[in-house]
């Protein structure tokens, strides 16, 4: 879900590096640095998920778990997804850097969104947070397909149609990623309950 160099217009290049810039200095000022690995293994996680991916014109398909960051970082994913992708663009030319805050943006907002919507229920039952993870994974991707699709929508009309088809591409990708999302935050719930958003218990 990449955006290359070069797609999008100069307006939404300097829009998204102010968001994004924006929505990284928040989710640095909200680190507890007292769990500052567990940003930097997620960070990780990001990163080699994102690494294997099938090109589809100006974007790609894979997987991002994104949802899975968001519900165990909150605003802290906003910079560890920026650091990830960062590298990706360095080192594998994975989207690119003038394209960073933008693809930041499309990945870590529905991260954070994700993450208000659906921590609350992680301190339910076992089916609730199963269902709670699974709604995060798939709707984060949905979002980030969302505002990537709007992304080349207003560069060029005519993105219209790829637009659409990045969405249906996406379709598979969110059930594997709402899958292991569920899969993930019910194993950390059982063995090291202690990496999960303490939240007021939904009633």
């Amino acid at each position: 879900m990449h955006i290359s160099e070069g797609v999008l217009s100069g307006q939404l290049l300097i829009a998204g590096g102010v968001l994004a810039f924006a929505g990284t200095a928040v989710g640095l000022k909200k680190i507890d640095y007292d769990k500052i690995v567990h940003v930097a293994i997620l960070a990780s996680a990001f990163f080699v998920a994102s690494l294997i991916h099938v090109n589809l014109g100006p974007s790609s398909v894979h997987l991002i778990l994104n949802g899975v960051v968001g519900l165990l970082l909150g605003w802290a994913a906003f910079p560890a997804i920026v650091v990830a992708l960062f590298l990706q663009a360095v080192f594998f030319q994975y989207g690119g850097i003038t394209a960073l805050g933008c693809n930041a943006v499309i990945m870590a907002t529905p991260a954070i969104v994700c993450y208000y919507l659906f921590s609350p229920f992680l301190n339910r039952g076992k089916r609730t947070v199963i269902v709670a993870s699974f709604l995060a994974g798939a709707g984060s991707v949905l979002l980030s397909c969302l505002l990537l699709g709007l992304a080349l929508y207003f560069t060029e009309k005519s993105f219209f149609e790829v637009s659409l088809l990045i969405i249906t591409a996406n379709l598979p990708v969110m059930i594997i990623e709402g899958v292991i999302t569920g899969f993930i935050v019910t194993f950390l719930q059982r063995v090291y309950p202690e990496i999960l958003p303490q939240k007021r218990r939904v009633t």
